[in-house]
C-alpha cells in the first residue's frame, strides 16, 4: 500500500512538472542567462539579491499592471558599522529613486513605459520603451549590477530613439547626499551619495543613442571620493561573472541544471567580503554580512571552493577557519557559532549548536580537497581539536550531545541529533585521509578510525527507528514525526536505512512543490535540507529515484516565479536568496552525481552516478587536489566509461560497473 501511495504521488509530481514548465515565467537564453518575456501575467515583483566586494544590493523588481518597471533597491553596506555592532549591524538604505521621471524628451517626462523583457545573467539588464506619442517612440536599456571591490551599486542606462524624426534629450546632472546620524555609526557619521552621472543636452535621429548612469555609493568619515567609471565596472562584473562561469562547468542533457549550476557558482561566490578581518564570505539577506558561521560558511560552503578554484573564495575559506581556531581552548569551552562585526566580536545566542562537528567535517574536507600541504599544517590543529571536543561530549550511548542545531532552537533537536553525530563520523573519516597525507601519527589515526567505526553503530542504536511507519532515523531519541534532516547520513556514506529513509523524504508527508518541510505537517521549509537530501539520495545511487524531484526543484527556482538561486527558508526570510545555499546546489553535482570523495590532498574517490535518461555528462575545469582537470562520463555497453584529463590529455581512463568506485590520484 506504501509503494502504491508512493507511485501515486510521484505521478502526481510528474504531472505538476509538466505544468509548471508550461507556465515558467523566465526561459533560458542562447548566451546562458535567463529571459523574462514580459506577457499579460502582470503585475508580479520579484527580489533577487546581487553582491560585491564592499556593498549587497537586494533589487525588489517588477512589472506593474501598466507593464512598467518597479524598483526598490535595499542597499546593504557590510563595513559601514552601525551601532550596537551585532550581527545585523551593516549600514542598510532603501532607495525608490525612479530615475526616468528625471529625463526630458522633447520637454515632456518619459511616459507610458512598456517593458519587453528581463533578463539575469549576473546583473539585470531591463529592455523597455516609451511611448511619448503615436510618432514618437523612445527604447531605454537597464543594466544594474554591484561593483566588484567598490561600496557602490551601479547602473547604466542607454536611451535610443527609435521613431523616425529627431527628438531632443535633456539628462540632469543630479547629486543627493545623505550624512546618517553620527551617534549611531561605529566610525561615526556615514556619507550616502546618490549620484547621476552623464549629464547632456542633445538631438537624437532615428536609431542613435545616448548613455548616462546612476550610482549608489556609501563612504565611512574622511574617505576618499570615487570617480565612478559605468563601463569599468561593468567590465569588471563582468570579467567576475566570465571567470565564474568558465571553472568547474557542468554539462548534461539537462539544460536547466546546467543553468542553474551557473547561477548558483555567481551566488555562491559572489557574496565575500574584504572585511578588516580579511575575506569573510556573508549569507547576505539583508541580515548576516561581515561575519561568519559554523553551518553556512565551515560547513556548507566552504568545502565546495576548491572545487571551483575561484581564489577569493579559497581564502575567505581559510581565513574563516583561522578565526575559529582563535577560540580553541585547553577546557574545550565550546567555539562560537558565529564570528561576527568584521571578525572582532561573536554571537553564541544559541548556545553549542555542534559547531565543533560542522567545522571538523567543512576543515577537513575543504583542506583535502585544497591539496595544498602548507593551508593543511596550518588547519590540522583545529581539525584536532574539534574532534576531540566532539568525542568529549559523547553521551553513555556514545553519540554527540549539543544545546541545539543549526536552526537554533526553531525545531525540537534533543540532547543529541542525528545531524552532528553524522557531521563527526565524516569528519574523523576525512581527518585519517588528512593525516595520512600529513604524515600524522598512525597511532592517532587508527584511534579515528576506530571511533568512527565505533559512532557508526552508536548512531544506528540511538537514532534508528520507525518514524511515521517508515524504518528510517529519529531525529533526536523521542522524535515520533519525519523530520528531513534524516538525509544526512546518506550525505555521509551511511546508507544502512537508505531505502526507508528515501521513501520517507519523497513522501507526501515530507515532500511538497518548494522541497522537503523541515518537519512534517508544517509549512515551513529550508532550501538546505532539501539540497542535502538530493546530493544523499544521489550519492547513495538511488540517482533515477532523485532525478524527477531535482529537475522539478531546479525549475522552479531558476524559470518560475522567484528565481534564480536557491533560497534560504520560508515563511522565515521570505525566500532570501542566502548564499551558502547555492554552494549546496552545487555540492549536488560534485559530490552526488560525481561521487567525488577526498582521500588525499591529490586524491580521490570517484563513484560517478549517471541517469539512466543520460547518456553522458562532464564535469570540467575542476580546480581541486592541486590540478585542474576534467571528469567525463559516458554509457558504452551498459558501462560507464570515465575519462579523466588535464590539459586535455587524458590521464586515466576505466570502464567501470554502474555503482562501483575508481581512486584517482595525481
Amino acid at each position: 500500500m506504501k509503494k502504491i501511495r508512493l507511485g501515486l504521488f510521484l505521478m502526481s509530481l510528474l504531472c505538476s512538472q509538466v505544468l509548471l514548465m508550461a507556465q515558467n515565467r523566465w526561459a533560458i537564453n542562447p548566451e546562458g542567462g535567463i529571459t523574462w518575456t514580459i506577457d499579460q501575467r502582470i503585475p508580479h515583483e520579484d527580489h533577487i539579491e546581487m553582491s560585491g566586494q564592499k556593498v549587497s544590493t537586494v533589487l525588489r523588481y517588477g512589472i506593474d499592471a501598466n507593464g512598467a518597471f518597479v524598483l526598490n533597491r535595499s542597499m546593504v553596506w557590510p563595513m559601514l558599522r552601525t551601532i550596537p555592532n551585532n550581527t545585523h549591524a551593516s549600514l542598510m538604505r532603501r532607495f525608490a529613486w525612479k530615475v526616468t521621471d528625471m529625463i526630458e524628451v522633447d520637454g515632456r517626462s518619459l511616459i507610458n513605459e512598456k517593458v519587453e523583457n528581463i533578463t539575469l545573467d549576473g546583473k539585470m539588464t531591463v529592455n523597455s520603451h516609451f511611448e511619448q506619442a503615436k510618432d514618437k517612440v523612445v527604447g531605454l536599456t537597464r543594466i544594474l549590477f554591484p561593483s566588484t571591490t567598490q561600496p557602490m551599486f551601479c547602473e547604466k542606462y542607454i536611451l535610443k530613439n527609435l521613431s523616425e524624426k529627431t527628438i531632443k534629450v535633456e539628462v540632469p546632472s543630479s547629486t543627493s547626499v545623505l550624512q546618517t546620524d553620527p551617534n549611531q555609526g561605529v566610525d561615526g557619521s556615514y556619507k550616502l551619495v546618490a549620484t547621476l552621472q552623464g549629464s547632456t543636452s542633445r538631438s537624437l535621429k532615428k536609431g542613435e543613442e545616448l548613455t548616462f548612469s546612476v550610482f549608489f555609493i556609501g563612504y565611512k568619515p574622511q574617505e576618499p571620493e570615487i570617480t565612478p567609471d559605468i563601463e569599468k565596472e561593468l567590465a569588471a562584473r563582468q570579467a567576475l561573472v566570465d571567470e565564474l562561469r568558465g571553472k568547474l562547468v557542468l554539462n548534461t542533457p539537462n539544460a536547466t541544471i546546467n543553468t542553474l549550476f551557473a547561477f548558483s557558482k555567481i551566488r555562491g561566490a559572489e557574496s565575500i567580503y574584504l572585511t578588516k578581518g580579511g575575506f569573510m564570505h556573508g549569507p547576505g539577506g539583508e541580515s548576516y554580512y561581515a561575519a561568519l558561521w559554523a553551518n553556512d560558511q565551515a560547513e556548507y560552503i566552504n568545502p565546495f571552493f576548491p572545487y571551483l578554484g575561484y581564489r577569493v573564495g579559497n581564502e575567505s575559506a581559510l581565513n574563516a577557519y583561522l578565526h575559529f581556531a582563535r577560540f580553541m581552548n585547553p577546557k574545550y569551552e565550546p567555539i562560537p557559532s558565529s564570528i561576527i562585526a568584521e571578525g572582532i566580536d561573536i554571537w553564541n545566542g544559541a548556545g553549542d549548536r555542534g559547531d565543533a562537528a560542522m567545522i571538523a567535517y567543512g576543515a577537513s574536507r575543504y583542506a583535502l580537497a585544497r591539496g595544498d600541504k602548507g593551508e593543511a599544517e596550518q588547519l590540522w590543529p583545529l581539525i584536532e581539536w574539534t574532534l576531540e571536543y566532539c568525542h568529549r561530549k559523547l553521551n553513555k550511548e556514545g553519540v554527540v550531545t549539543s544545546d541545539s542545531d543549526e536552526l537554533e532552537g526553531r525545531f525540537p533537536a534533543g540532547e543529541a541529533n542525528l545531524c552532528t553525530s553524522s557531521l563527526y563520523y565524516d569528519a574523523l573519516l576525512s581527518a585519517v585521509y588528512l593525516g595520512k597525507s600529513l604524515g600524522k601519527p598512525a597511532a592517532q589515526l587508527n584511534s579515528y578510525a576506530k571511533k568512527a567505526q565505533t559512532l557508526r553503530k552508536a548512531m544506528d542504536k540511538y537514532f534508528g527507528g520507525t518514524v511515521e511507519g517508515f524504518n528510517t532515523y529519529q531525529y533526536y531519541k523521542g522524535n515520533d514525526v519525519l523530520r528531513s534532516w534524516i538525509c544526512i547520513p546518506l550525505t555521509v556514506g551511511i546508507y544502512d536505512r537508505k531505502e526507508a529513509t528515501i521513501d520517507a523524504l519523497f513522501s507526501p508527508r515530507l515532500w511538497t512543490e518548494n522541497g522537503l518541510l523541515t518537519q512534517a505537517g508544517t509549512e515551513t521549509y529550508w532550501d538546505r535540507s532539501t539540497l542535502y537530501g538530493f546530493r544523499g539520495v544521489i550519492a547513495c545511487g538511488e540517482v533515477d529515484k532523485a532525478m524527477d524531484y531535482l529537475k522539478f526543484y531546479s525549475n522552479r527556482r531558476l524559470l518560475g516565479e522567484h528565481v534564480p538561486y536557491a533560497i534560504e527558508a520560508w515563511p522565515e526570510g521570505s525566500q532570501r536568496h542566502l548564499s551558502a545555499e547555492s554552494g549546496l546546489y552545487c555540492r549536488i553535482f560534485t559530490e552526488g552525481l560525481f561521487g567525488i570523495r577526498p582521500t588525499g590532498l591529490h586524491a580521490f574517490d570517484l563513484t560517478p552516478r549517471l541517469p539512466k535518461e543520460w547518456n553522458e555528462m562532464s564535469l570540467n575545469q575542476i580546480c581541486a587536489f592541486g590540478k585542474i582537470f576534467d571528469i567525463h562520463v559516458q554509457r558504452i555497453q551498459k558501462k560507464l566509461d570515465v575519462r579523466i584529463l588535464t590539459d586535455g590529455k587524458v590521464v586515466k581512463h576505466a570502464r567501470i560497473k554502474d555503482g562501483a568506485t575508481m581512486s584517482v590520484s595525481f
